[in-house]
């Protein structure tokens, strides 16, 4: 499967989603959305632009509704959208899948925890994204005519949507407020014990 997306920062969730809430959008999810970035110790992954990332979706009281194994092939920009091959599983037992990958002799390279309000609307899913500290983000997943149509509903301004990653929001966020952002619950970004480059 090929990913194309955008992100753009978000000013009021809240509003956000009223908006998309009222254009029919279907609510999926709503919880917390844990990602935990794995490499090789030479970080050969990470050198080819390749990601291995385990996923567990957890509702409001911490308990895991769902995990996923992902991989993420090179990125490709495309007529102004990000894309890159993924493939994925999904698994019942997160942290069986956390002791398989160590015993593999494979790192943690990045943990990202955000609270997440995800959303179907017209062959698109938007994920609005809250970090324990860092603007709040919406991405935009789909084919090229269903991200314009959310986008258009979420009314924002379509010139601050972007194919750059995470860490480049992160920067920004750093060189605006003079703060540094945190982006897992355990404090780790905080800290700078993971490479921000990694998310």
């Amino acid at each position: 499967m090929i990913e194309v997306e955008l992100k753009s920062v978000v000013p009021d969730v809240d509003q956000c989603r009223a908006r998309l809430e009222r254009a029919g959008a279907a609510l999926t999810f709503a919880g917390h959305l844990e990602d935990r970035r794995y490499d090789r110790r030479d970080r050969s992954l990470s050198q080819r632009d390749h990601v291995l990332r385990t996923r567990a979706y957890r509702d409001e009281r911490g308990k895991a509704v769902r995990a996923e194994l992902g991989w993420k092939g090179p990125t490709e920009y495309v007529d102004g959208y990000k894309q890159r091959e993924e493939i994925g599983v999904q698994v019942d037992e997160p942290l069986v899948l956390a002791t398989l990958l160590d015993r593999l002799e494979l790192e943690i390279t990045m943990a990202i925890d955000r609270q997440i309000w995800q959303y179907d609307f017209a062959g698109a899913v938007v994920r609005l994204e809250r970090y324990p500290r860092m603007d709040d983000l919406v991405e935009v997943e789909g084919d090229p005519a269903a991200i314009e149509r959310a986008i258009t509903v979420l009314a924002l301004p379509r010139a601050g949507f972007t194919t750059e990653r995470l860490p480049e929001f992160v920067r920004r966020y750093e060189a605006r407020t003079g703060v540094r952002a945190v982006l897992s619950n355990n404090g780790a970004s905080e800290r700078r014990d993971y490479d921000v480059n990694n998310a």
